[in-house]
């Protein structure tokens, strides 16, 4: 049975993951090369601990145990020693990942499973990297990870029945709703929603709608929680952009190429929540308040 957890990256998902673990009793080392990111990632973790104390969901109690959980380190090698499972969490892109993994595999025991929270980067071409393709998979965890039940369980082409049993029971164990999908470009969360915000975008590029006017259409008429457009900030325009770019690549279809005005807006630095501005504003508020200027 797993004790102990390694989590790569303290960024969004990598401190939600982190999180998860720890209030399910796992002990958790978070590592990033970035000592900010480390300070912010525990931040937040603390900051949604307390939401969740109001909330009356989690005891002052359970939060110090929590966080007792968790320790943090800038050195790979020293975060990974003698862990039965790392998940990487870093940023999405190919190169980069298949750098850690390389790394990964020098310096894990033979039997430490290796995980992805890649939302579209195939699954066999990270665990080519490596020379224990079989215990590599994908655990695609949505955000934010503390509250979203779903995890996508990507199996590579070479990933073991073990393996995959293993991740799937743990999953489970968290809380989460595991569900295995096949390794193609985007998986399904992606492959299907990262088109119809791309098709949000164009419908504001090509004039039909405001920004507003076209997520209440979706909010209203389709009953989803928040709007494309919207959606769309909080992921990140730039992680958009990057999944598009992987299923277009991937299939060499046109239907998955990004909106020129997404790609526009991410050369602009204009990435939504974490920029500050998307097409809402987030100057003063992490709420999707007031529409951007440029779309007023």
């Amino acid at each position: 049975m797993m004790k102990k957890v390694a989590v790569i990256g303290a960024g969004t998902m990598g401190n939600g993951i982190a999180h998860v673990f720890a209030q399910n009793e796992y002990n958790v080392n978070l590592i990033d090369i970035s000592q900010e990111s480390l300070d912010r990632g525990l931040s937040t973790i603390i900051r949604n601990l307390d939401r969740m104390i109001a909330k009356e969901k989690i005891s002052e109690a359970n939060k110090t145990q929590t966080l007792a959980k968790i320790s943090t380190y800038n050195d790979l090698s020293e975060g990974i020693s003698n862990v039965d499972l790392v998940v990487e969490a870093a940023t999405e892109q190919l190169e980069l990942k298949l750098r850690i993994f390389k790394e990964l595999d020098a310096l894990c025991t033979k039997n430490t499973i290796l995980a992805t929270n890649t939302s579209s980067i195939s699954i066999t071409q990270i665990a080519a990297a490596t020379e224990r393709p079989e215990k590599v998979i994908g655990m695609h965890f949505m955000n934010p990870v503390p509250i979203m039940k779903l995890v996508e369980i990507i199996r590579g082409y070479s990933t073991s029945d073990e393996t995959t049993s293993t991740i799937m029971e743990l999953a489970k164990r968290l809380g989460k709703t595991p569900t295995e999908v096949n390794d193609y470009p985007g998986f399904v969360a992606n492959r299907i929603l990262m088109p119809m915000i791309n098709e949000a975008i164009e419908t504001l590029y090509n004039g039909v709608a405001g920004v507003a006017e076209i997520d209440t259409v979706m909010k209203l008429g389709m009953a989803h929680p928040m709007g494309p457009l919207q959606l769309a900030d909080f992921i990140g325009l730039d992680v958009c952009l990057s999944i598009l770019n992987v299923m277009y690549d991937g299939f060499k279809n046109p239907k998955y190429a990004p909106c020129p005005l997404l790609v526009n807006m991410v050369m602009a630095n204009k990435l939504g929540v974490k920029s500050g501005e998307g097409f809402y504003d987030y100057t003063t508020s992490n709420k999707a308040e007031n529409i951007s200027l440029q779309f007023k």
